[in-house]
């Protein structure tokens, strides 16, 4: 993360969709994260112009649910999301797997 800054962000602070966009790209920066998934609860959070699967924002923290790739180790990945999460947001995070993937996101290098 060199040259960028951090911004950390409180549950139930009124930081505007800002806030469940930071997480979600932080998120998708885990190694392992293949994307962000809706699930059977329906887990999104909904801005004006655009919805964000996969990222609840709960009274206790959040809830973010993924997709992982396959020859990721689950627990550590889950480990290294909920750090991500924390280090924006203080609070609980409970990570649900909602799927796992053989397929690779494309590298943006």
């Amino acid at each position: 993360m060199s040259g960028q800054s951090v911004q950390v962000l409180t549950p139930g602070a009124r930081n505007g969709p800002q806030r469940v966009e930071v997480i979600a790209q932080a998120v998708l920066a885990t190694p392992g994260v293949q994307g962000l998934h809706a699930g059977k609860e329906h887990v999104v959070t909904y801005l004006p112009t655009r919805q964000v699967r996969g990222i609840r924002e709960v009274e206790y923290g959040y809830d973010v649910h993924v997709v992982l790739a396959r020859d990721c180790h689950l627990l550590l990945t889950v480990e290294a999301i909920r750090a991500a999460v924390q280090a924006l947001a203080p609070g609980r995070v409970d990570v649900t797997v909602e799927n796992v993937t053989a397929r690779r996101r494309a590298s943006s290098r």
